[in-house]
């Protein structure tokens, strides 16, 4: 609970900075709009930033040369109830000119000389190329580059996307031909459809990456048509893998932040599944400076930032801290290996077993249930009394429990009543 009104933050303000520092530039605050559908020109980035966004990443501008179009039904979503839990695209990058795009920053830049301007880039799979399009981008006034090496549909069939970024080698090569031609920062998008993504960040760094922004969209397929028997989204009849992001790749997106995070010392922009300030939050804690958001704009709109600027600000305020920058990396020390872990001594059973509050529970049995089915069969049900009641003996501290009830804070952790041994098998060896 906040100590001030929720969305008032006038008061916190004078607490709380939200300004961030990325790379050499001031943001006024650490929310960003990656390069996707919600940049297609600068008519909507500069509404967006009047609507209090901190910086924009322009949709991915390719040569003038290059070939581009769009499917019409190039989306599709994966719904639990009434909620989009994950969104897929097979769209394409801008096919707007470079022209059109030279015009744009400046007006841009203009109006708002104060929020962060990227114009996110990709070429073919030649160093001069990228060179060419990034000193355009440097003469036309973008702030900042980020080379787009990480689109999953399309563009890695004609040697783009992500055919740079699933290799390490062309990863280094091209970010070096870039380096070398600009006088601005320049930021590598990677690609989460990777063995080791720490593996192409670090290569990315030697190239001379100032920054590094991650994740892109996630290769899937959103779903099939059961009744027509075909791939969605359908395009005539047929689709093709593409882009997943939403609320569903989070857990994708925190995993390889904080895995780059660990491998190399560049300031780090997030991007994946962020639709609110605990997202961020949860992002900034694993080692990002700033936050890219793409799907959650494209659901409910640019007014989701006043929610996570206020959100954002209170938490900060609640916490203690007066900016961002000194949370950023303070959960990465507790990431560590599966072995590292068993020092702690949390070895099942474990020191600890489920507490139920039957004045919150509503008997639904469904912990029981789980508990029979597929856990240690320690969670038993009283027929009188028609309530779960837990085995201290049988329980072995998975949780599952826990995370299938309904009723927030209705089973909690509590201390053993009894002595007990962990059941362990065979002698531990770490590697």
């Amino acid at each position: 609970m906040s100590k001030l009104k929720r969305f008032d933050i006038s008061e916190i303000s004078k607490k709380v900075d939200l300004h961030v520092k990325f790379v050499k530039f001031e943001m006024p605050n650490p929310f960003m709009l990656s390069s996707a559908p919600p940049t297609t020109t600068g008519e909507m980035i500069m509404r967006a930033f009047e609507a209090g966004w901190g910086g924009a990443v322009a949709k991915t501008i390719v040569p003038d040369k290059t070939y581009v179009f769009d499917y019409a039904n190039r989306f599709g979503s994966f719904k639990l109830g009434d909620n989009i839990i994950a969104f897929q695209n097979i769209e394409e990058v801008s096919k707007r000119t470079q022209a059109e795009w030279e015009a744009d920053v400046k007006e841009i830049k203009k109006r708002f000389p104060d929020r962060l301007l990227v114009g996110s880039l990709m070429a073919e799979a030649d160093p001069e190329e990228w060179a060419k399009l990034a000193r355009w981008a440097d003469e036309a006034g973008f702030d900042m580059i980020e080379l787009n090496f990480g689109c999953p549909h399309g563009m890695p069939e004609r040697g783009m996307g992500a055919f740079v970024g699933q290799r390490a080698d062309l990863t280094e090569e091209f970010t070096k031909a870039v380096v070398k031609e600009v006088s601005i920062p320049v930021m590598v998008k990677m690609t989460p459809n990777v063995t080791d993504i720490a593996y192409v960040a670090e290569a990315a760094v030697r190239g001379g990456a100032d920054a590094i922004s991650a994740i892109n969209t996630v290769l899937g397929i959103i779903g099939i048509d059961i009744d027509k028997m075909e791939p969605l989204p359908s395009v005539g009849g047929l689709s093709t893998p593409g882009g997943i992001s939403g609320p569903a790749v989070k857990p994708i997106g925190l995993r390889c932040i904080a895995d780059i995070a660990k491998a190399v010392k560049v300031p780090l922009s997030a991007i994946g599944g962020i639709s609110s300030w605990r997202d961020a939050v949860e992002y900034m804690l694993v080692g990002a400076t700033t936050l890219q958001v793409c799907t959650a704009v494209m659901l409910k709109g640019y007014r989701i930032v006043k929610e996570m600027i206020a959100g954002l600000a209170n938490y900060l305020y609640d916490k203690g801290f007066s900016s961002p920058a000194e949370i950023v990396g303070k959960a990465l020390p507790k990431i560590t290996t599966w072995h590292d872990i068993y020092k702690v001594g949390w070895v099942a059973p474990g020191p600890v077993v489920p507490k139920i509050d039957y004045d919150k529970c509503i008997r639904c049995g469904l912990c029981h249930v789980v508990c029979q089915d597929a856990g240690y069969q320690a969670m038993q049900w009283d027929p009188e009394e028609r309530k779960p009641e837990v085995d201290e003996e049988k329980c072995d501290a998975c949780s599952l429990c826990m995370q299938v009830c309904p009723v927030p804070g209705c089973i909690t952790w509590t201390e053993r009543t009894k002595p007990w041994q962990p059941k362990i098998k065979g002698e531990f060896k770490p590697h």
